[in-house]
């Protein structure tokens, strides 16, 4: 393939490149093999990891590794005077084969949910393959790959020196967990991290102090206070946010219910057995943990509510379009897969109705994709020999859509709290486009394309906030206009609020609550 692991500047070593090829090309190449040859290049990888500028940005260590052709019928719609050439031409593909091609059936997601084995001689829409790729029951990402970082203890933080020192404790107990992963398990398995487990309980404080403080200004004491949580992980905020509200406001613990919507049900049986460590005494009666895919919630849900969503977002599948250079018509993107597995690129017009429906709302805020930036000079170009005949990829969060439409249906007193990231380092090419990557020995290595083996890599997008608060608007408040109590603010200024900052301070006076995830922001409704 084209595509290699773009690894930055320590990691490019050929050998790993090489190793790596049949992880990103092949689908057909023993997931198990492939990890053992990864193993024999630790040595070269051990130092590489840039531990202290990845978890300063926010991006887990190892959380956070194409081909087009249009159909005849459409190329009218690309003709200019002037000659112009296909962006991902690859002179693999006979006209047999692409001929073969344009006979695969196109599958969802569910789809391939019902089979065991990986699909080939088929086409899906990006969306699906990367909802394939990350959720698939017997191979998917979420279901075999993603262990979250927990420790058992909670951090001490004034009795922490600095941030360096706060570092290196993270360092060795990520490598505890690791090296114990890699002895039980034959498949390396990724640990990721998140701010509700490196700065509990305080993170959680922080949120549980926001929804009370929320609640008792707009519902107490006549209604309930109902938290419902998508995606809750090891379900360690759940415990936070109800220990300070039991702690704290004893009157509203008495009307509090909480609700966890988990798609996976070995997290969501870890989060219904997270209680059982304690004594009784200290259980909390008031949650409920639905096994569930929010895309598949089905139930009107009347009451005043608060939706929250830690670092969930980002694994949202995203549909991929790019424009014609000329008409500015959009062309949705899909991945063919042969009967080898090996993966191509595709693009035909837009005719899906979920994004069809995402760039009809999208247009209503007057938002103008980046790539369509530069008219004039765009045209200029155009009138060169061979120029491109469609822009660069664009992603689009077209789950963040359906997202919405749940919640509107559904939730309709609900109020928003999530928390994201708004930016990635070393993301693959393209507007809003994800990081791709996976871990080998205890380091995390970023890819070039999303077309890689599903259930090996991790796949995480930024959100762009800003839109999204239009689209919300549109959306779920449409009648209510600009309203000013949907807020976006940095995780900083957000925990500046609400935080208690005193117990994440170190003795020298910083403060990793602070410091980390500063590419994290807040949606408040």
């Amino acid at each position: 393939m084209s595509h290699l692991p773009r690894l930055s500047g320590r990691l490019a070593e050929a050998t790993l490149q090489r190793d790596l090829h049949g992880l990103v090309s092949r689908r057909t190449m023993s997931s198990t093999g492939a990890f053992r040859r990864i193993h024999s290049q630790q040595h070269q990888l051990s130092a590489a990891i840039g531990f202290q500028q990845r978890l300063l940005l926010g991006t887990p260590l190892s959380r956070p590794c194409a081909h087009h052709r249009h159909h005849q019928q459409h190329s009218s719609n690309f003709h200019t005077s002037t000659p112009r050439r296909n962006l991902i031409e690859d002179p693999r593909y006979s006209p047999a084969k692409v001929a073969a091609r344009a006979k695969y059936p196109v599958i969802t997601a569910k789809d391939a949910a019902k089979k065991k084995d990986m699909p080939l001689e088929a086409k899906m829409l990006v969306r699906d393959f990367i909802d394939d790729s990350l959720y698939h029951p017997n191979y998917g990402y979420f279901s075999k790959q993603a262990v979250i970082f927990s420790p058992e203890t909670d951090f001490e933080f004034e009795k922490i020196k600095d941030n360096m020192e706060f570092l290196d404790i993270i360092a060795d107990k990520y490598k505890e967990i690791e090296d114990d992963m890699d002895v039980r398990d034959e498949v390396a398995r990724q640990v990721w991290h998140t701010p509700t487990e490196l700065f509990k309980p305080w993170y959680g404080y922080a949120i549980a102090k926001y929804i009370v403080t929320e609640y008792k200004l707009n519902n107490y004491p006549h209604k309930d206070l109902i938290i419902y949580e998508m995606g809750a992980g090891n379900g360690t905020l759940m415990m936070n946010i109800l220990d300070y509200i039991q702690q704290f406001e004893p009157s509203v613990y008495e009307r509090t219910r909480y609700r966890i919507i988990e798609i996976s049900k070995k997290l969501a049986q870890r989060q219904g057995e997270r209680q059982e460590v304690r004594d009784a005494t200290r259980r909390h009666q008031c949650v409920e943990v639905i096994n569930k895919s929010i895309f598949e919630w089905d139930t009107l849900v009347p009451d005043h509510c608060f939706f929250v969503g830690m670092e969930v977002l980002d694994n949202f599948s995203h549909d991929l379009i790019r424009y014609d250079t000329v008409t500015e018509e959009p062309l949705q993107g899909m991945v063919a897969i042969d009967e080898e597995g090996d993966y191509t690129e595709i693009y035909t017009p837009v005719s899906d109705p979920l994004i069809q429906k995402y760039l009809s709302i999208r247009k209503q805020t007057g938002y103008r994709p980046p790539v369509l930036a530069r008219r004039f000079l765009r045209r200029l170009r155009n009138r060169l020999p061979f120029a491109p005949n469609m822009t660069g990829p664009e992603f689009i969060p077209t789950k963040l859509l359906l997202l919405l439409e749940t919640l509107k249906t559904h939730f309709p007193k609900h109020r928003l709290v999530l928390s994201d990231f708004y930016m990635l380092p070393e993301a693959i090419p393209g507007t809003d486009a994800p990081v791709v990557q996976t871990r080998y020995s205890g380091t995390m290595v970023p890819c070039s394309t999303y077309m890689v083996m599903p259930g090996m890599f991790d796949i995480f997008f930024p959100t762009n906030f800003e839109l999204f608060k239009d689209m919300y608007q549109q959306v779920c408040r449409p009648s209510l206009g600009m309203e000013k109590s949907v807020k976006v603010q940095t995780q900083r200024q957000f925990l500046e609020r609400y935080g208690d900052l005193e117990r994440t301070r170190t003795y020298s006076g910083e403060n990793p609550m602070l410091m980390y995830y500063e590419n994290n922001k807040m949606f408040l409704s």
